[in-house]
């Protein structure tokens, strides 16, 4: 299998640059106040986000239940979210992919246990 490409993350609300690649936005939802024409976005793939209601459970006490969300969200990138995993990791094979969020928090949101799972040896 040949090396992957660069993976990146990035707020959506932050303005593309020339080395982002390919731009693939993994949130169900439209990010509030963003234009479409304005978010230069190659590919919205809402079947990769977790589903609506481990989202709204994780959003309840976010801090408190971020490893258990980890957990869940894997679950469901393994069950329901396969095709669309499988899909991205063709992305990451063909070039640089940047994953873009919408979540104010850097560190804990889906794109983040996305990330990581992409990074690591197909299952």
């Amino acid at each position: 299998m040949a090396a992957p490409h660069r993976l990146a993350l990035k707020r959506v609300y932050v303005p593309a640059s020339p080395g982002d690649g390919r731009r693939v936005l993994v949130e169900r939802l439209w990010p509030r106040g963003l234009r479409k024409v304005e978010a230069r976005i190659d590919l919205w793939l809402k079947g990769i986000a977790p589903s609506h209601a481990l989202r709204r459970w994780f959003h309840e006490a976010p801090e408190a239940r971020w490893p258990a969300f980890q957990d869940r969200y894997r679950e469901e990138l393994r069950g329901t979210a396969a095709g669309p995993l499988a899909e991205l990791r063709g992305f990451v094979q063909a070039g640089p992919l940047t994953l873009l969020f919408a979540a104010r928090d850097k560190v804990r949101n889906s794109a983040v246990v996305l990330k990581a799972v992409l990074e690591e040896e197909p299952g």
